[in-house]
């Protein structure tokens, strides 16, 4: 059913939600666990462009990935990490087509900024680009 799972991942407290649902399933089907997190400050959206040092953002997204995946691996789940950077619905939905994924697994929050009531949610951007199923839950805050 599901080999590859995709977890966007916020590095927040919204990012218990998905982990807490996703891990029976993942032991359930077997499934590989893949964690992203795209960057999406001012150095991140222009990293390549100009050639930028990595940011301390940048820096602390990568060590909040390295161990949620140590905490899973510890748990006796295959999982990779990779960080992103750029506008997050546009950089998840390049990912899902360049990678094979089963099922993307995120938590959303409903609409939390002006931009989200404007442009609409990453989440509601992804589940509309994508062609494997997604799974959304709202976050326990």
């Amino acid at each position: 059913m599901y080999h590859t799972i995709l977890i966007p991942l916020e590095n927040g407290p919204a990012d218990e939600t998905i982990l807490d649902h996703i891990r029976p399933l993942a032991k359930l089907t077997g499934a590989d666990l893949l964690l992203m997190h795209v960057a999406d400050g001012w150095v991140a959206r222009n990293y390549n462009r100009f050639e930028l040092a990595e940011s301390e953002e940048m820096r602390d997204d990568r060590a909040y990935l390295e161990r949620r995946t140590a905490e899973l691996r510890a748990e006796g789940f295959v999982v990779e990490n990779v960080l992103a950077m750029g506008e997050p619905s546009d950089e998840i939905v390049k990912f899902v087509r360049q990678r094979h994924v089963d099922l993307i697994a995120m938590s959303t929050h409903g609409h939390r900024f002006i931009s989200d009531l404007l442009y609409g949610s990453t989440a509601d951007k992804v589940r509309h680009l994508v062609d494997v199923p997604v799974m959304l839950l709202k976050a326990k805050m």
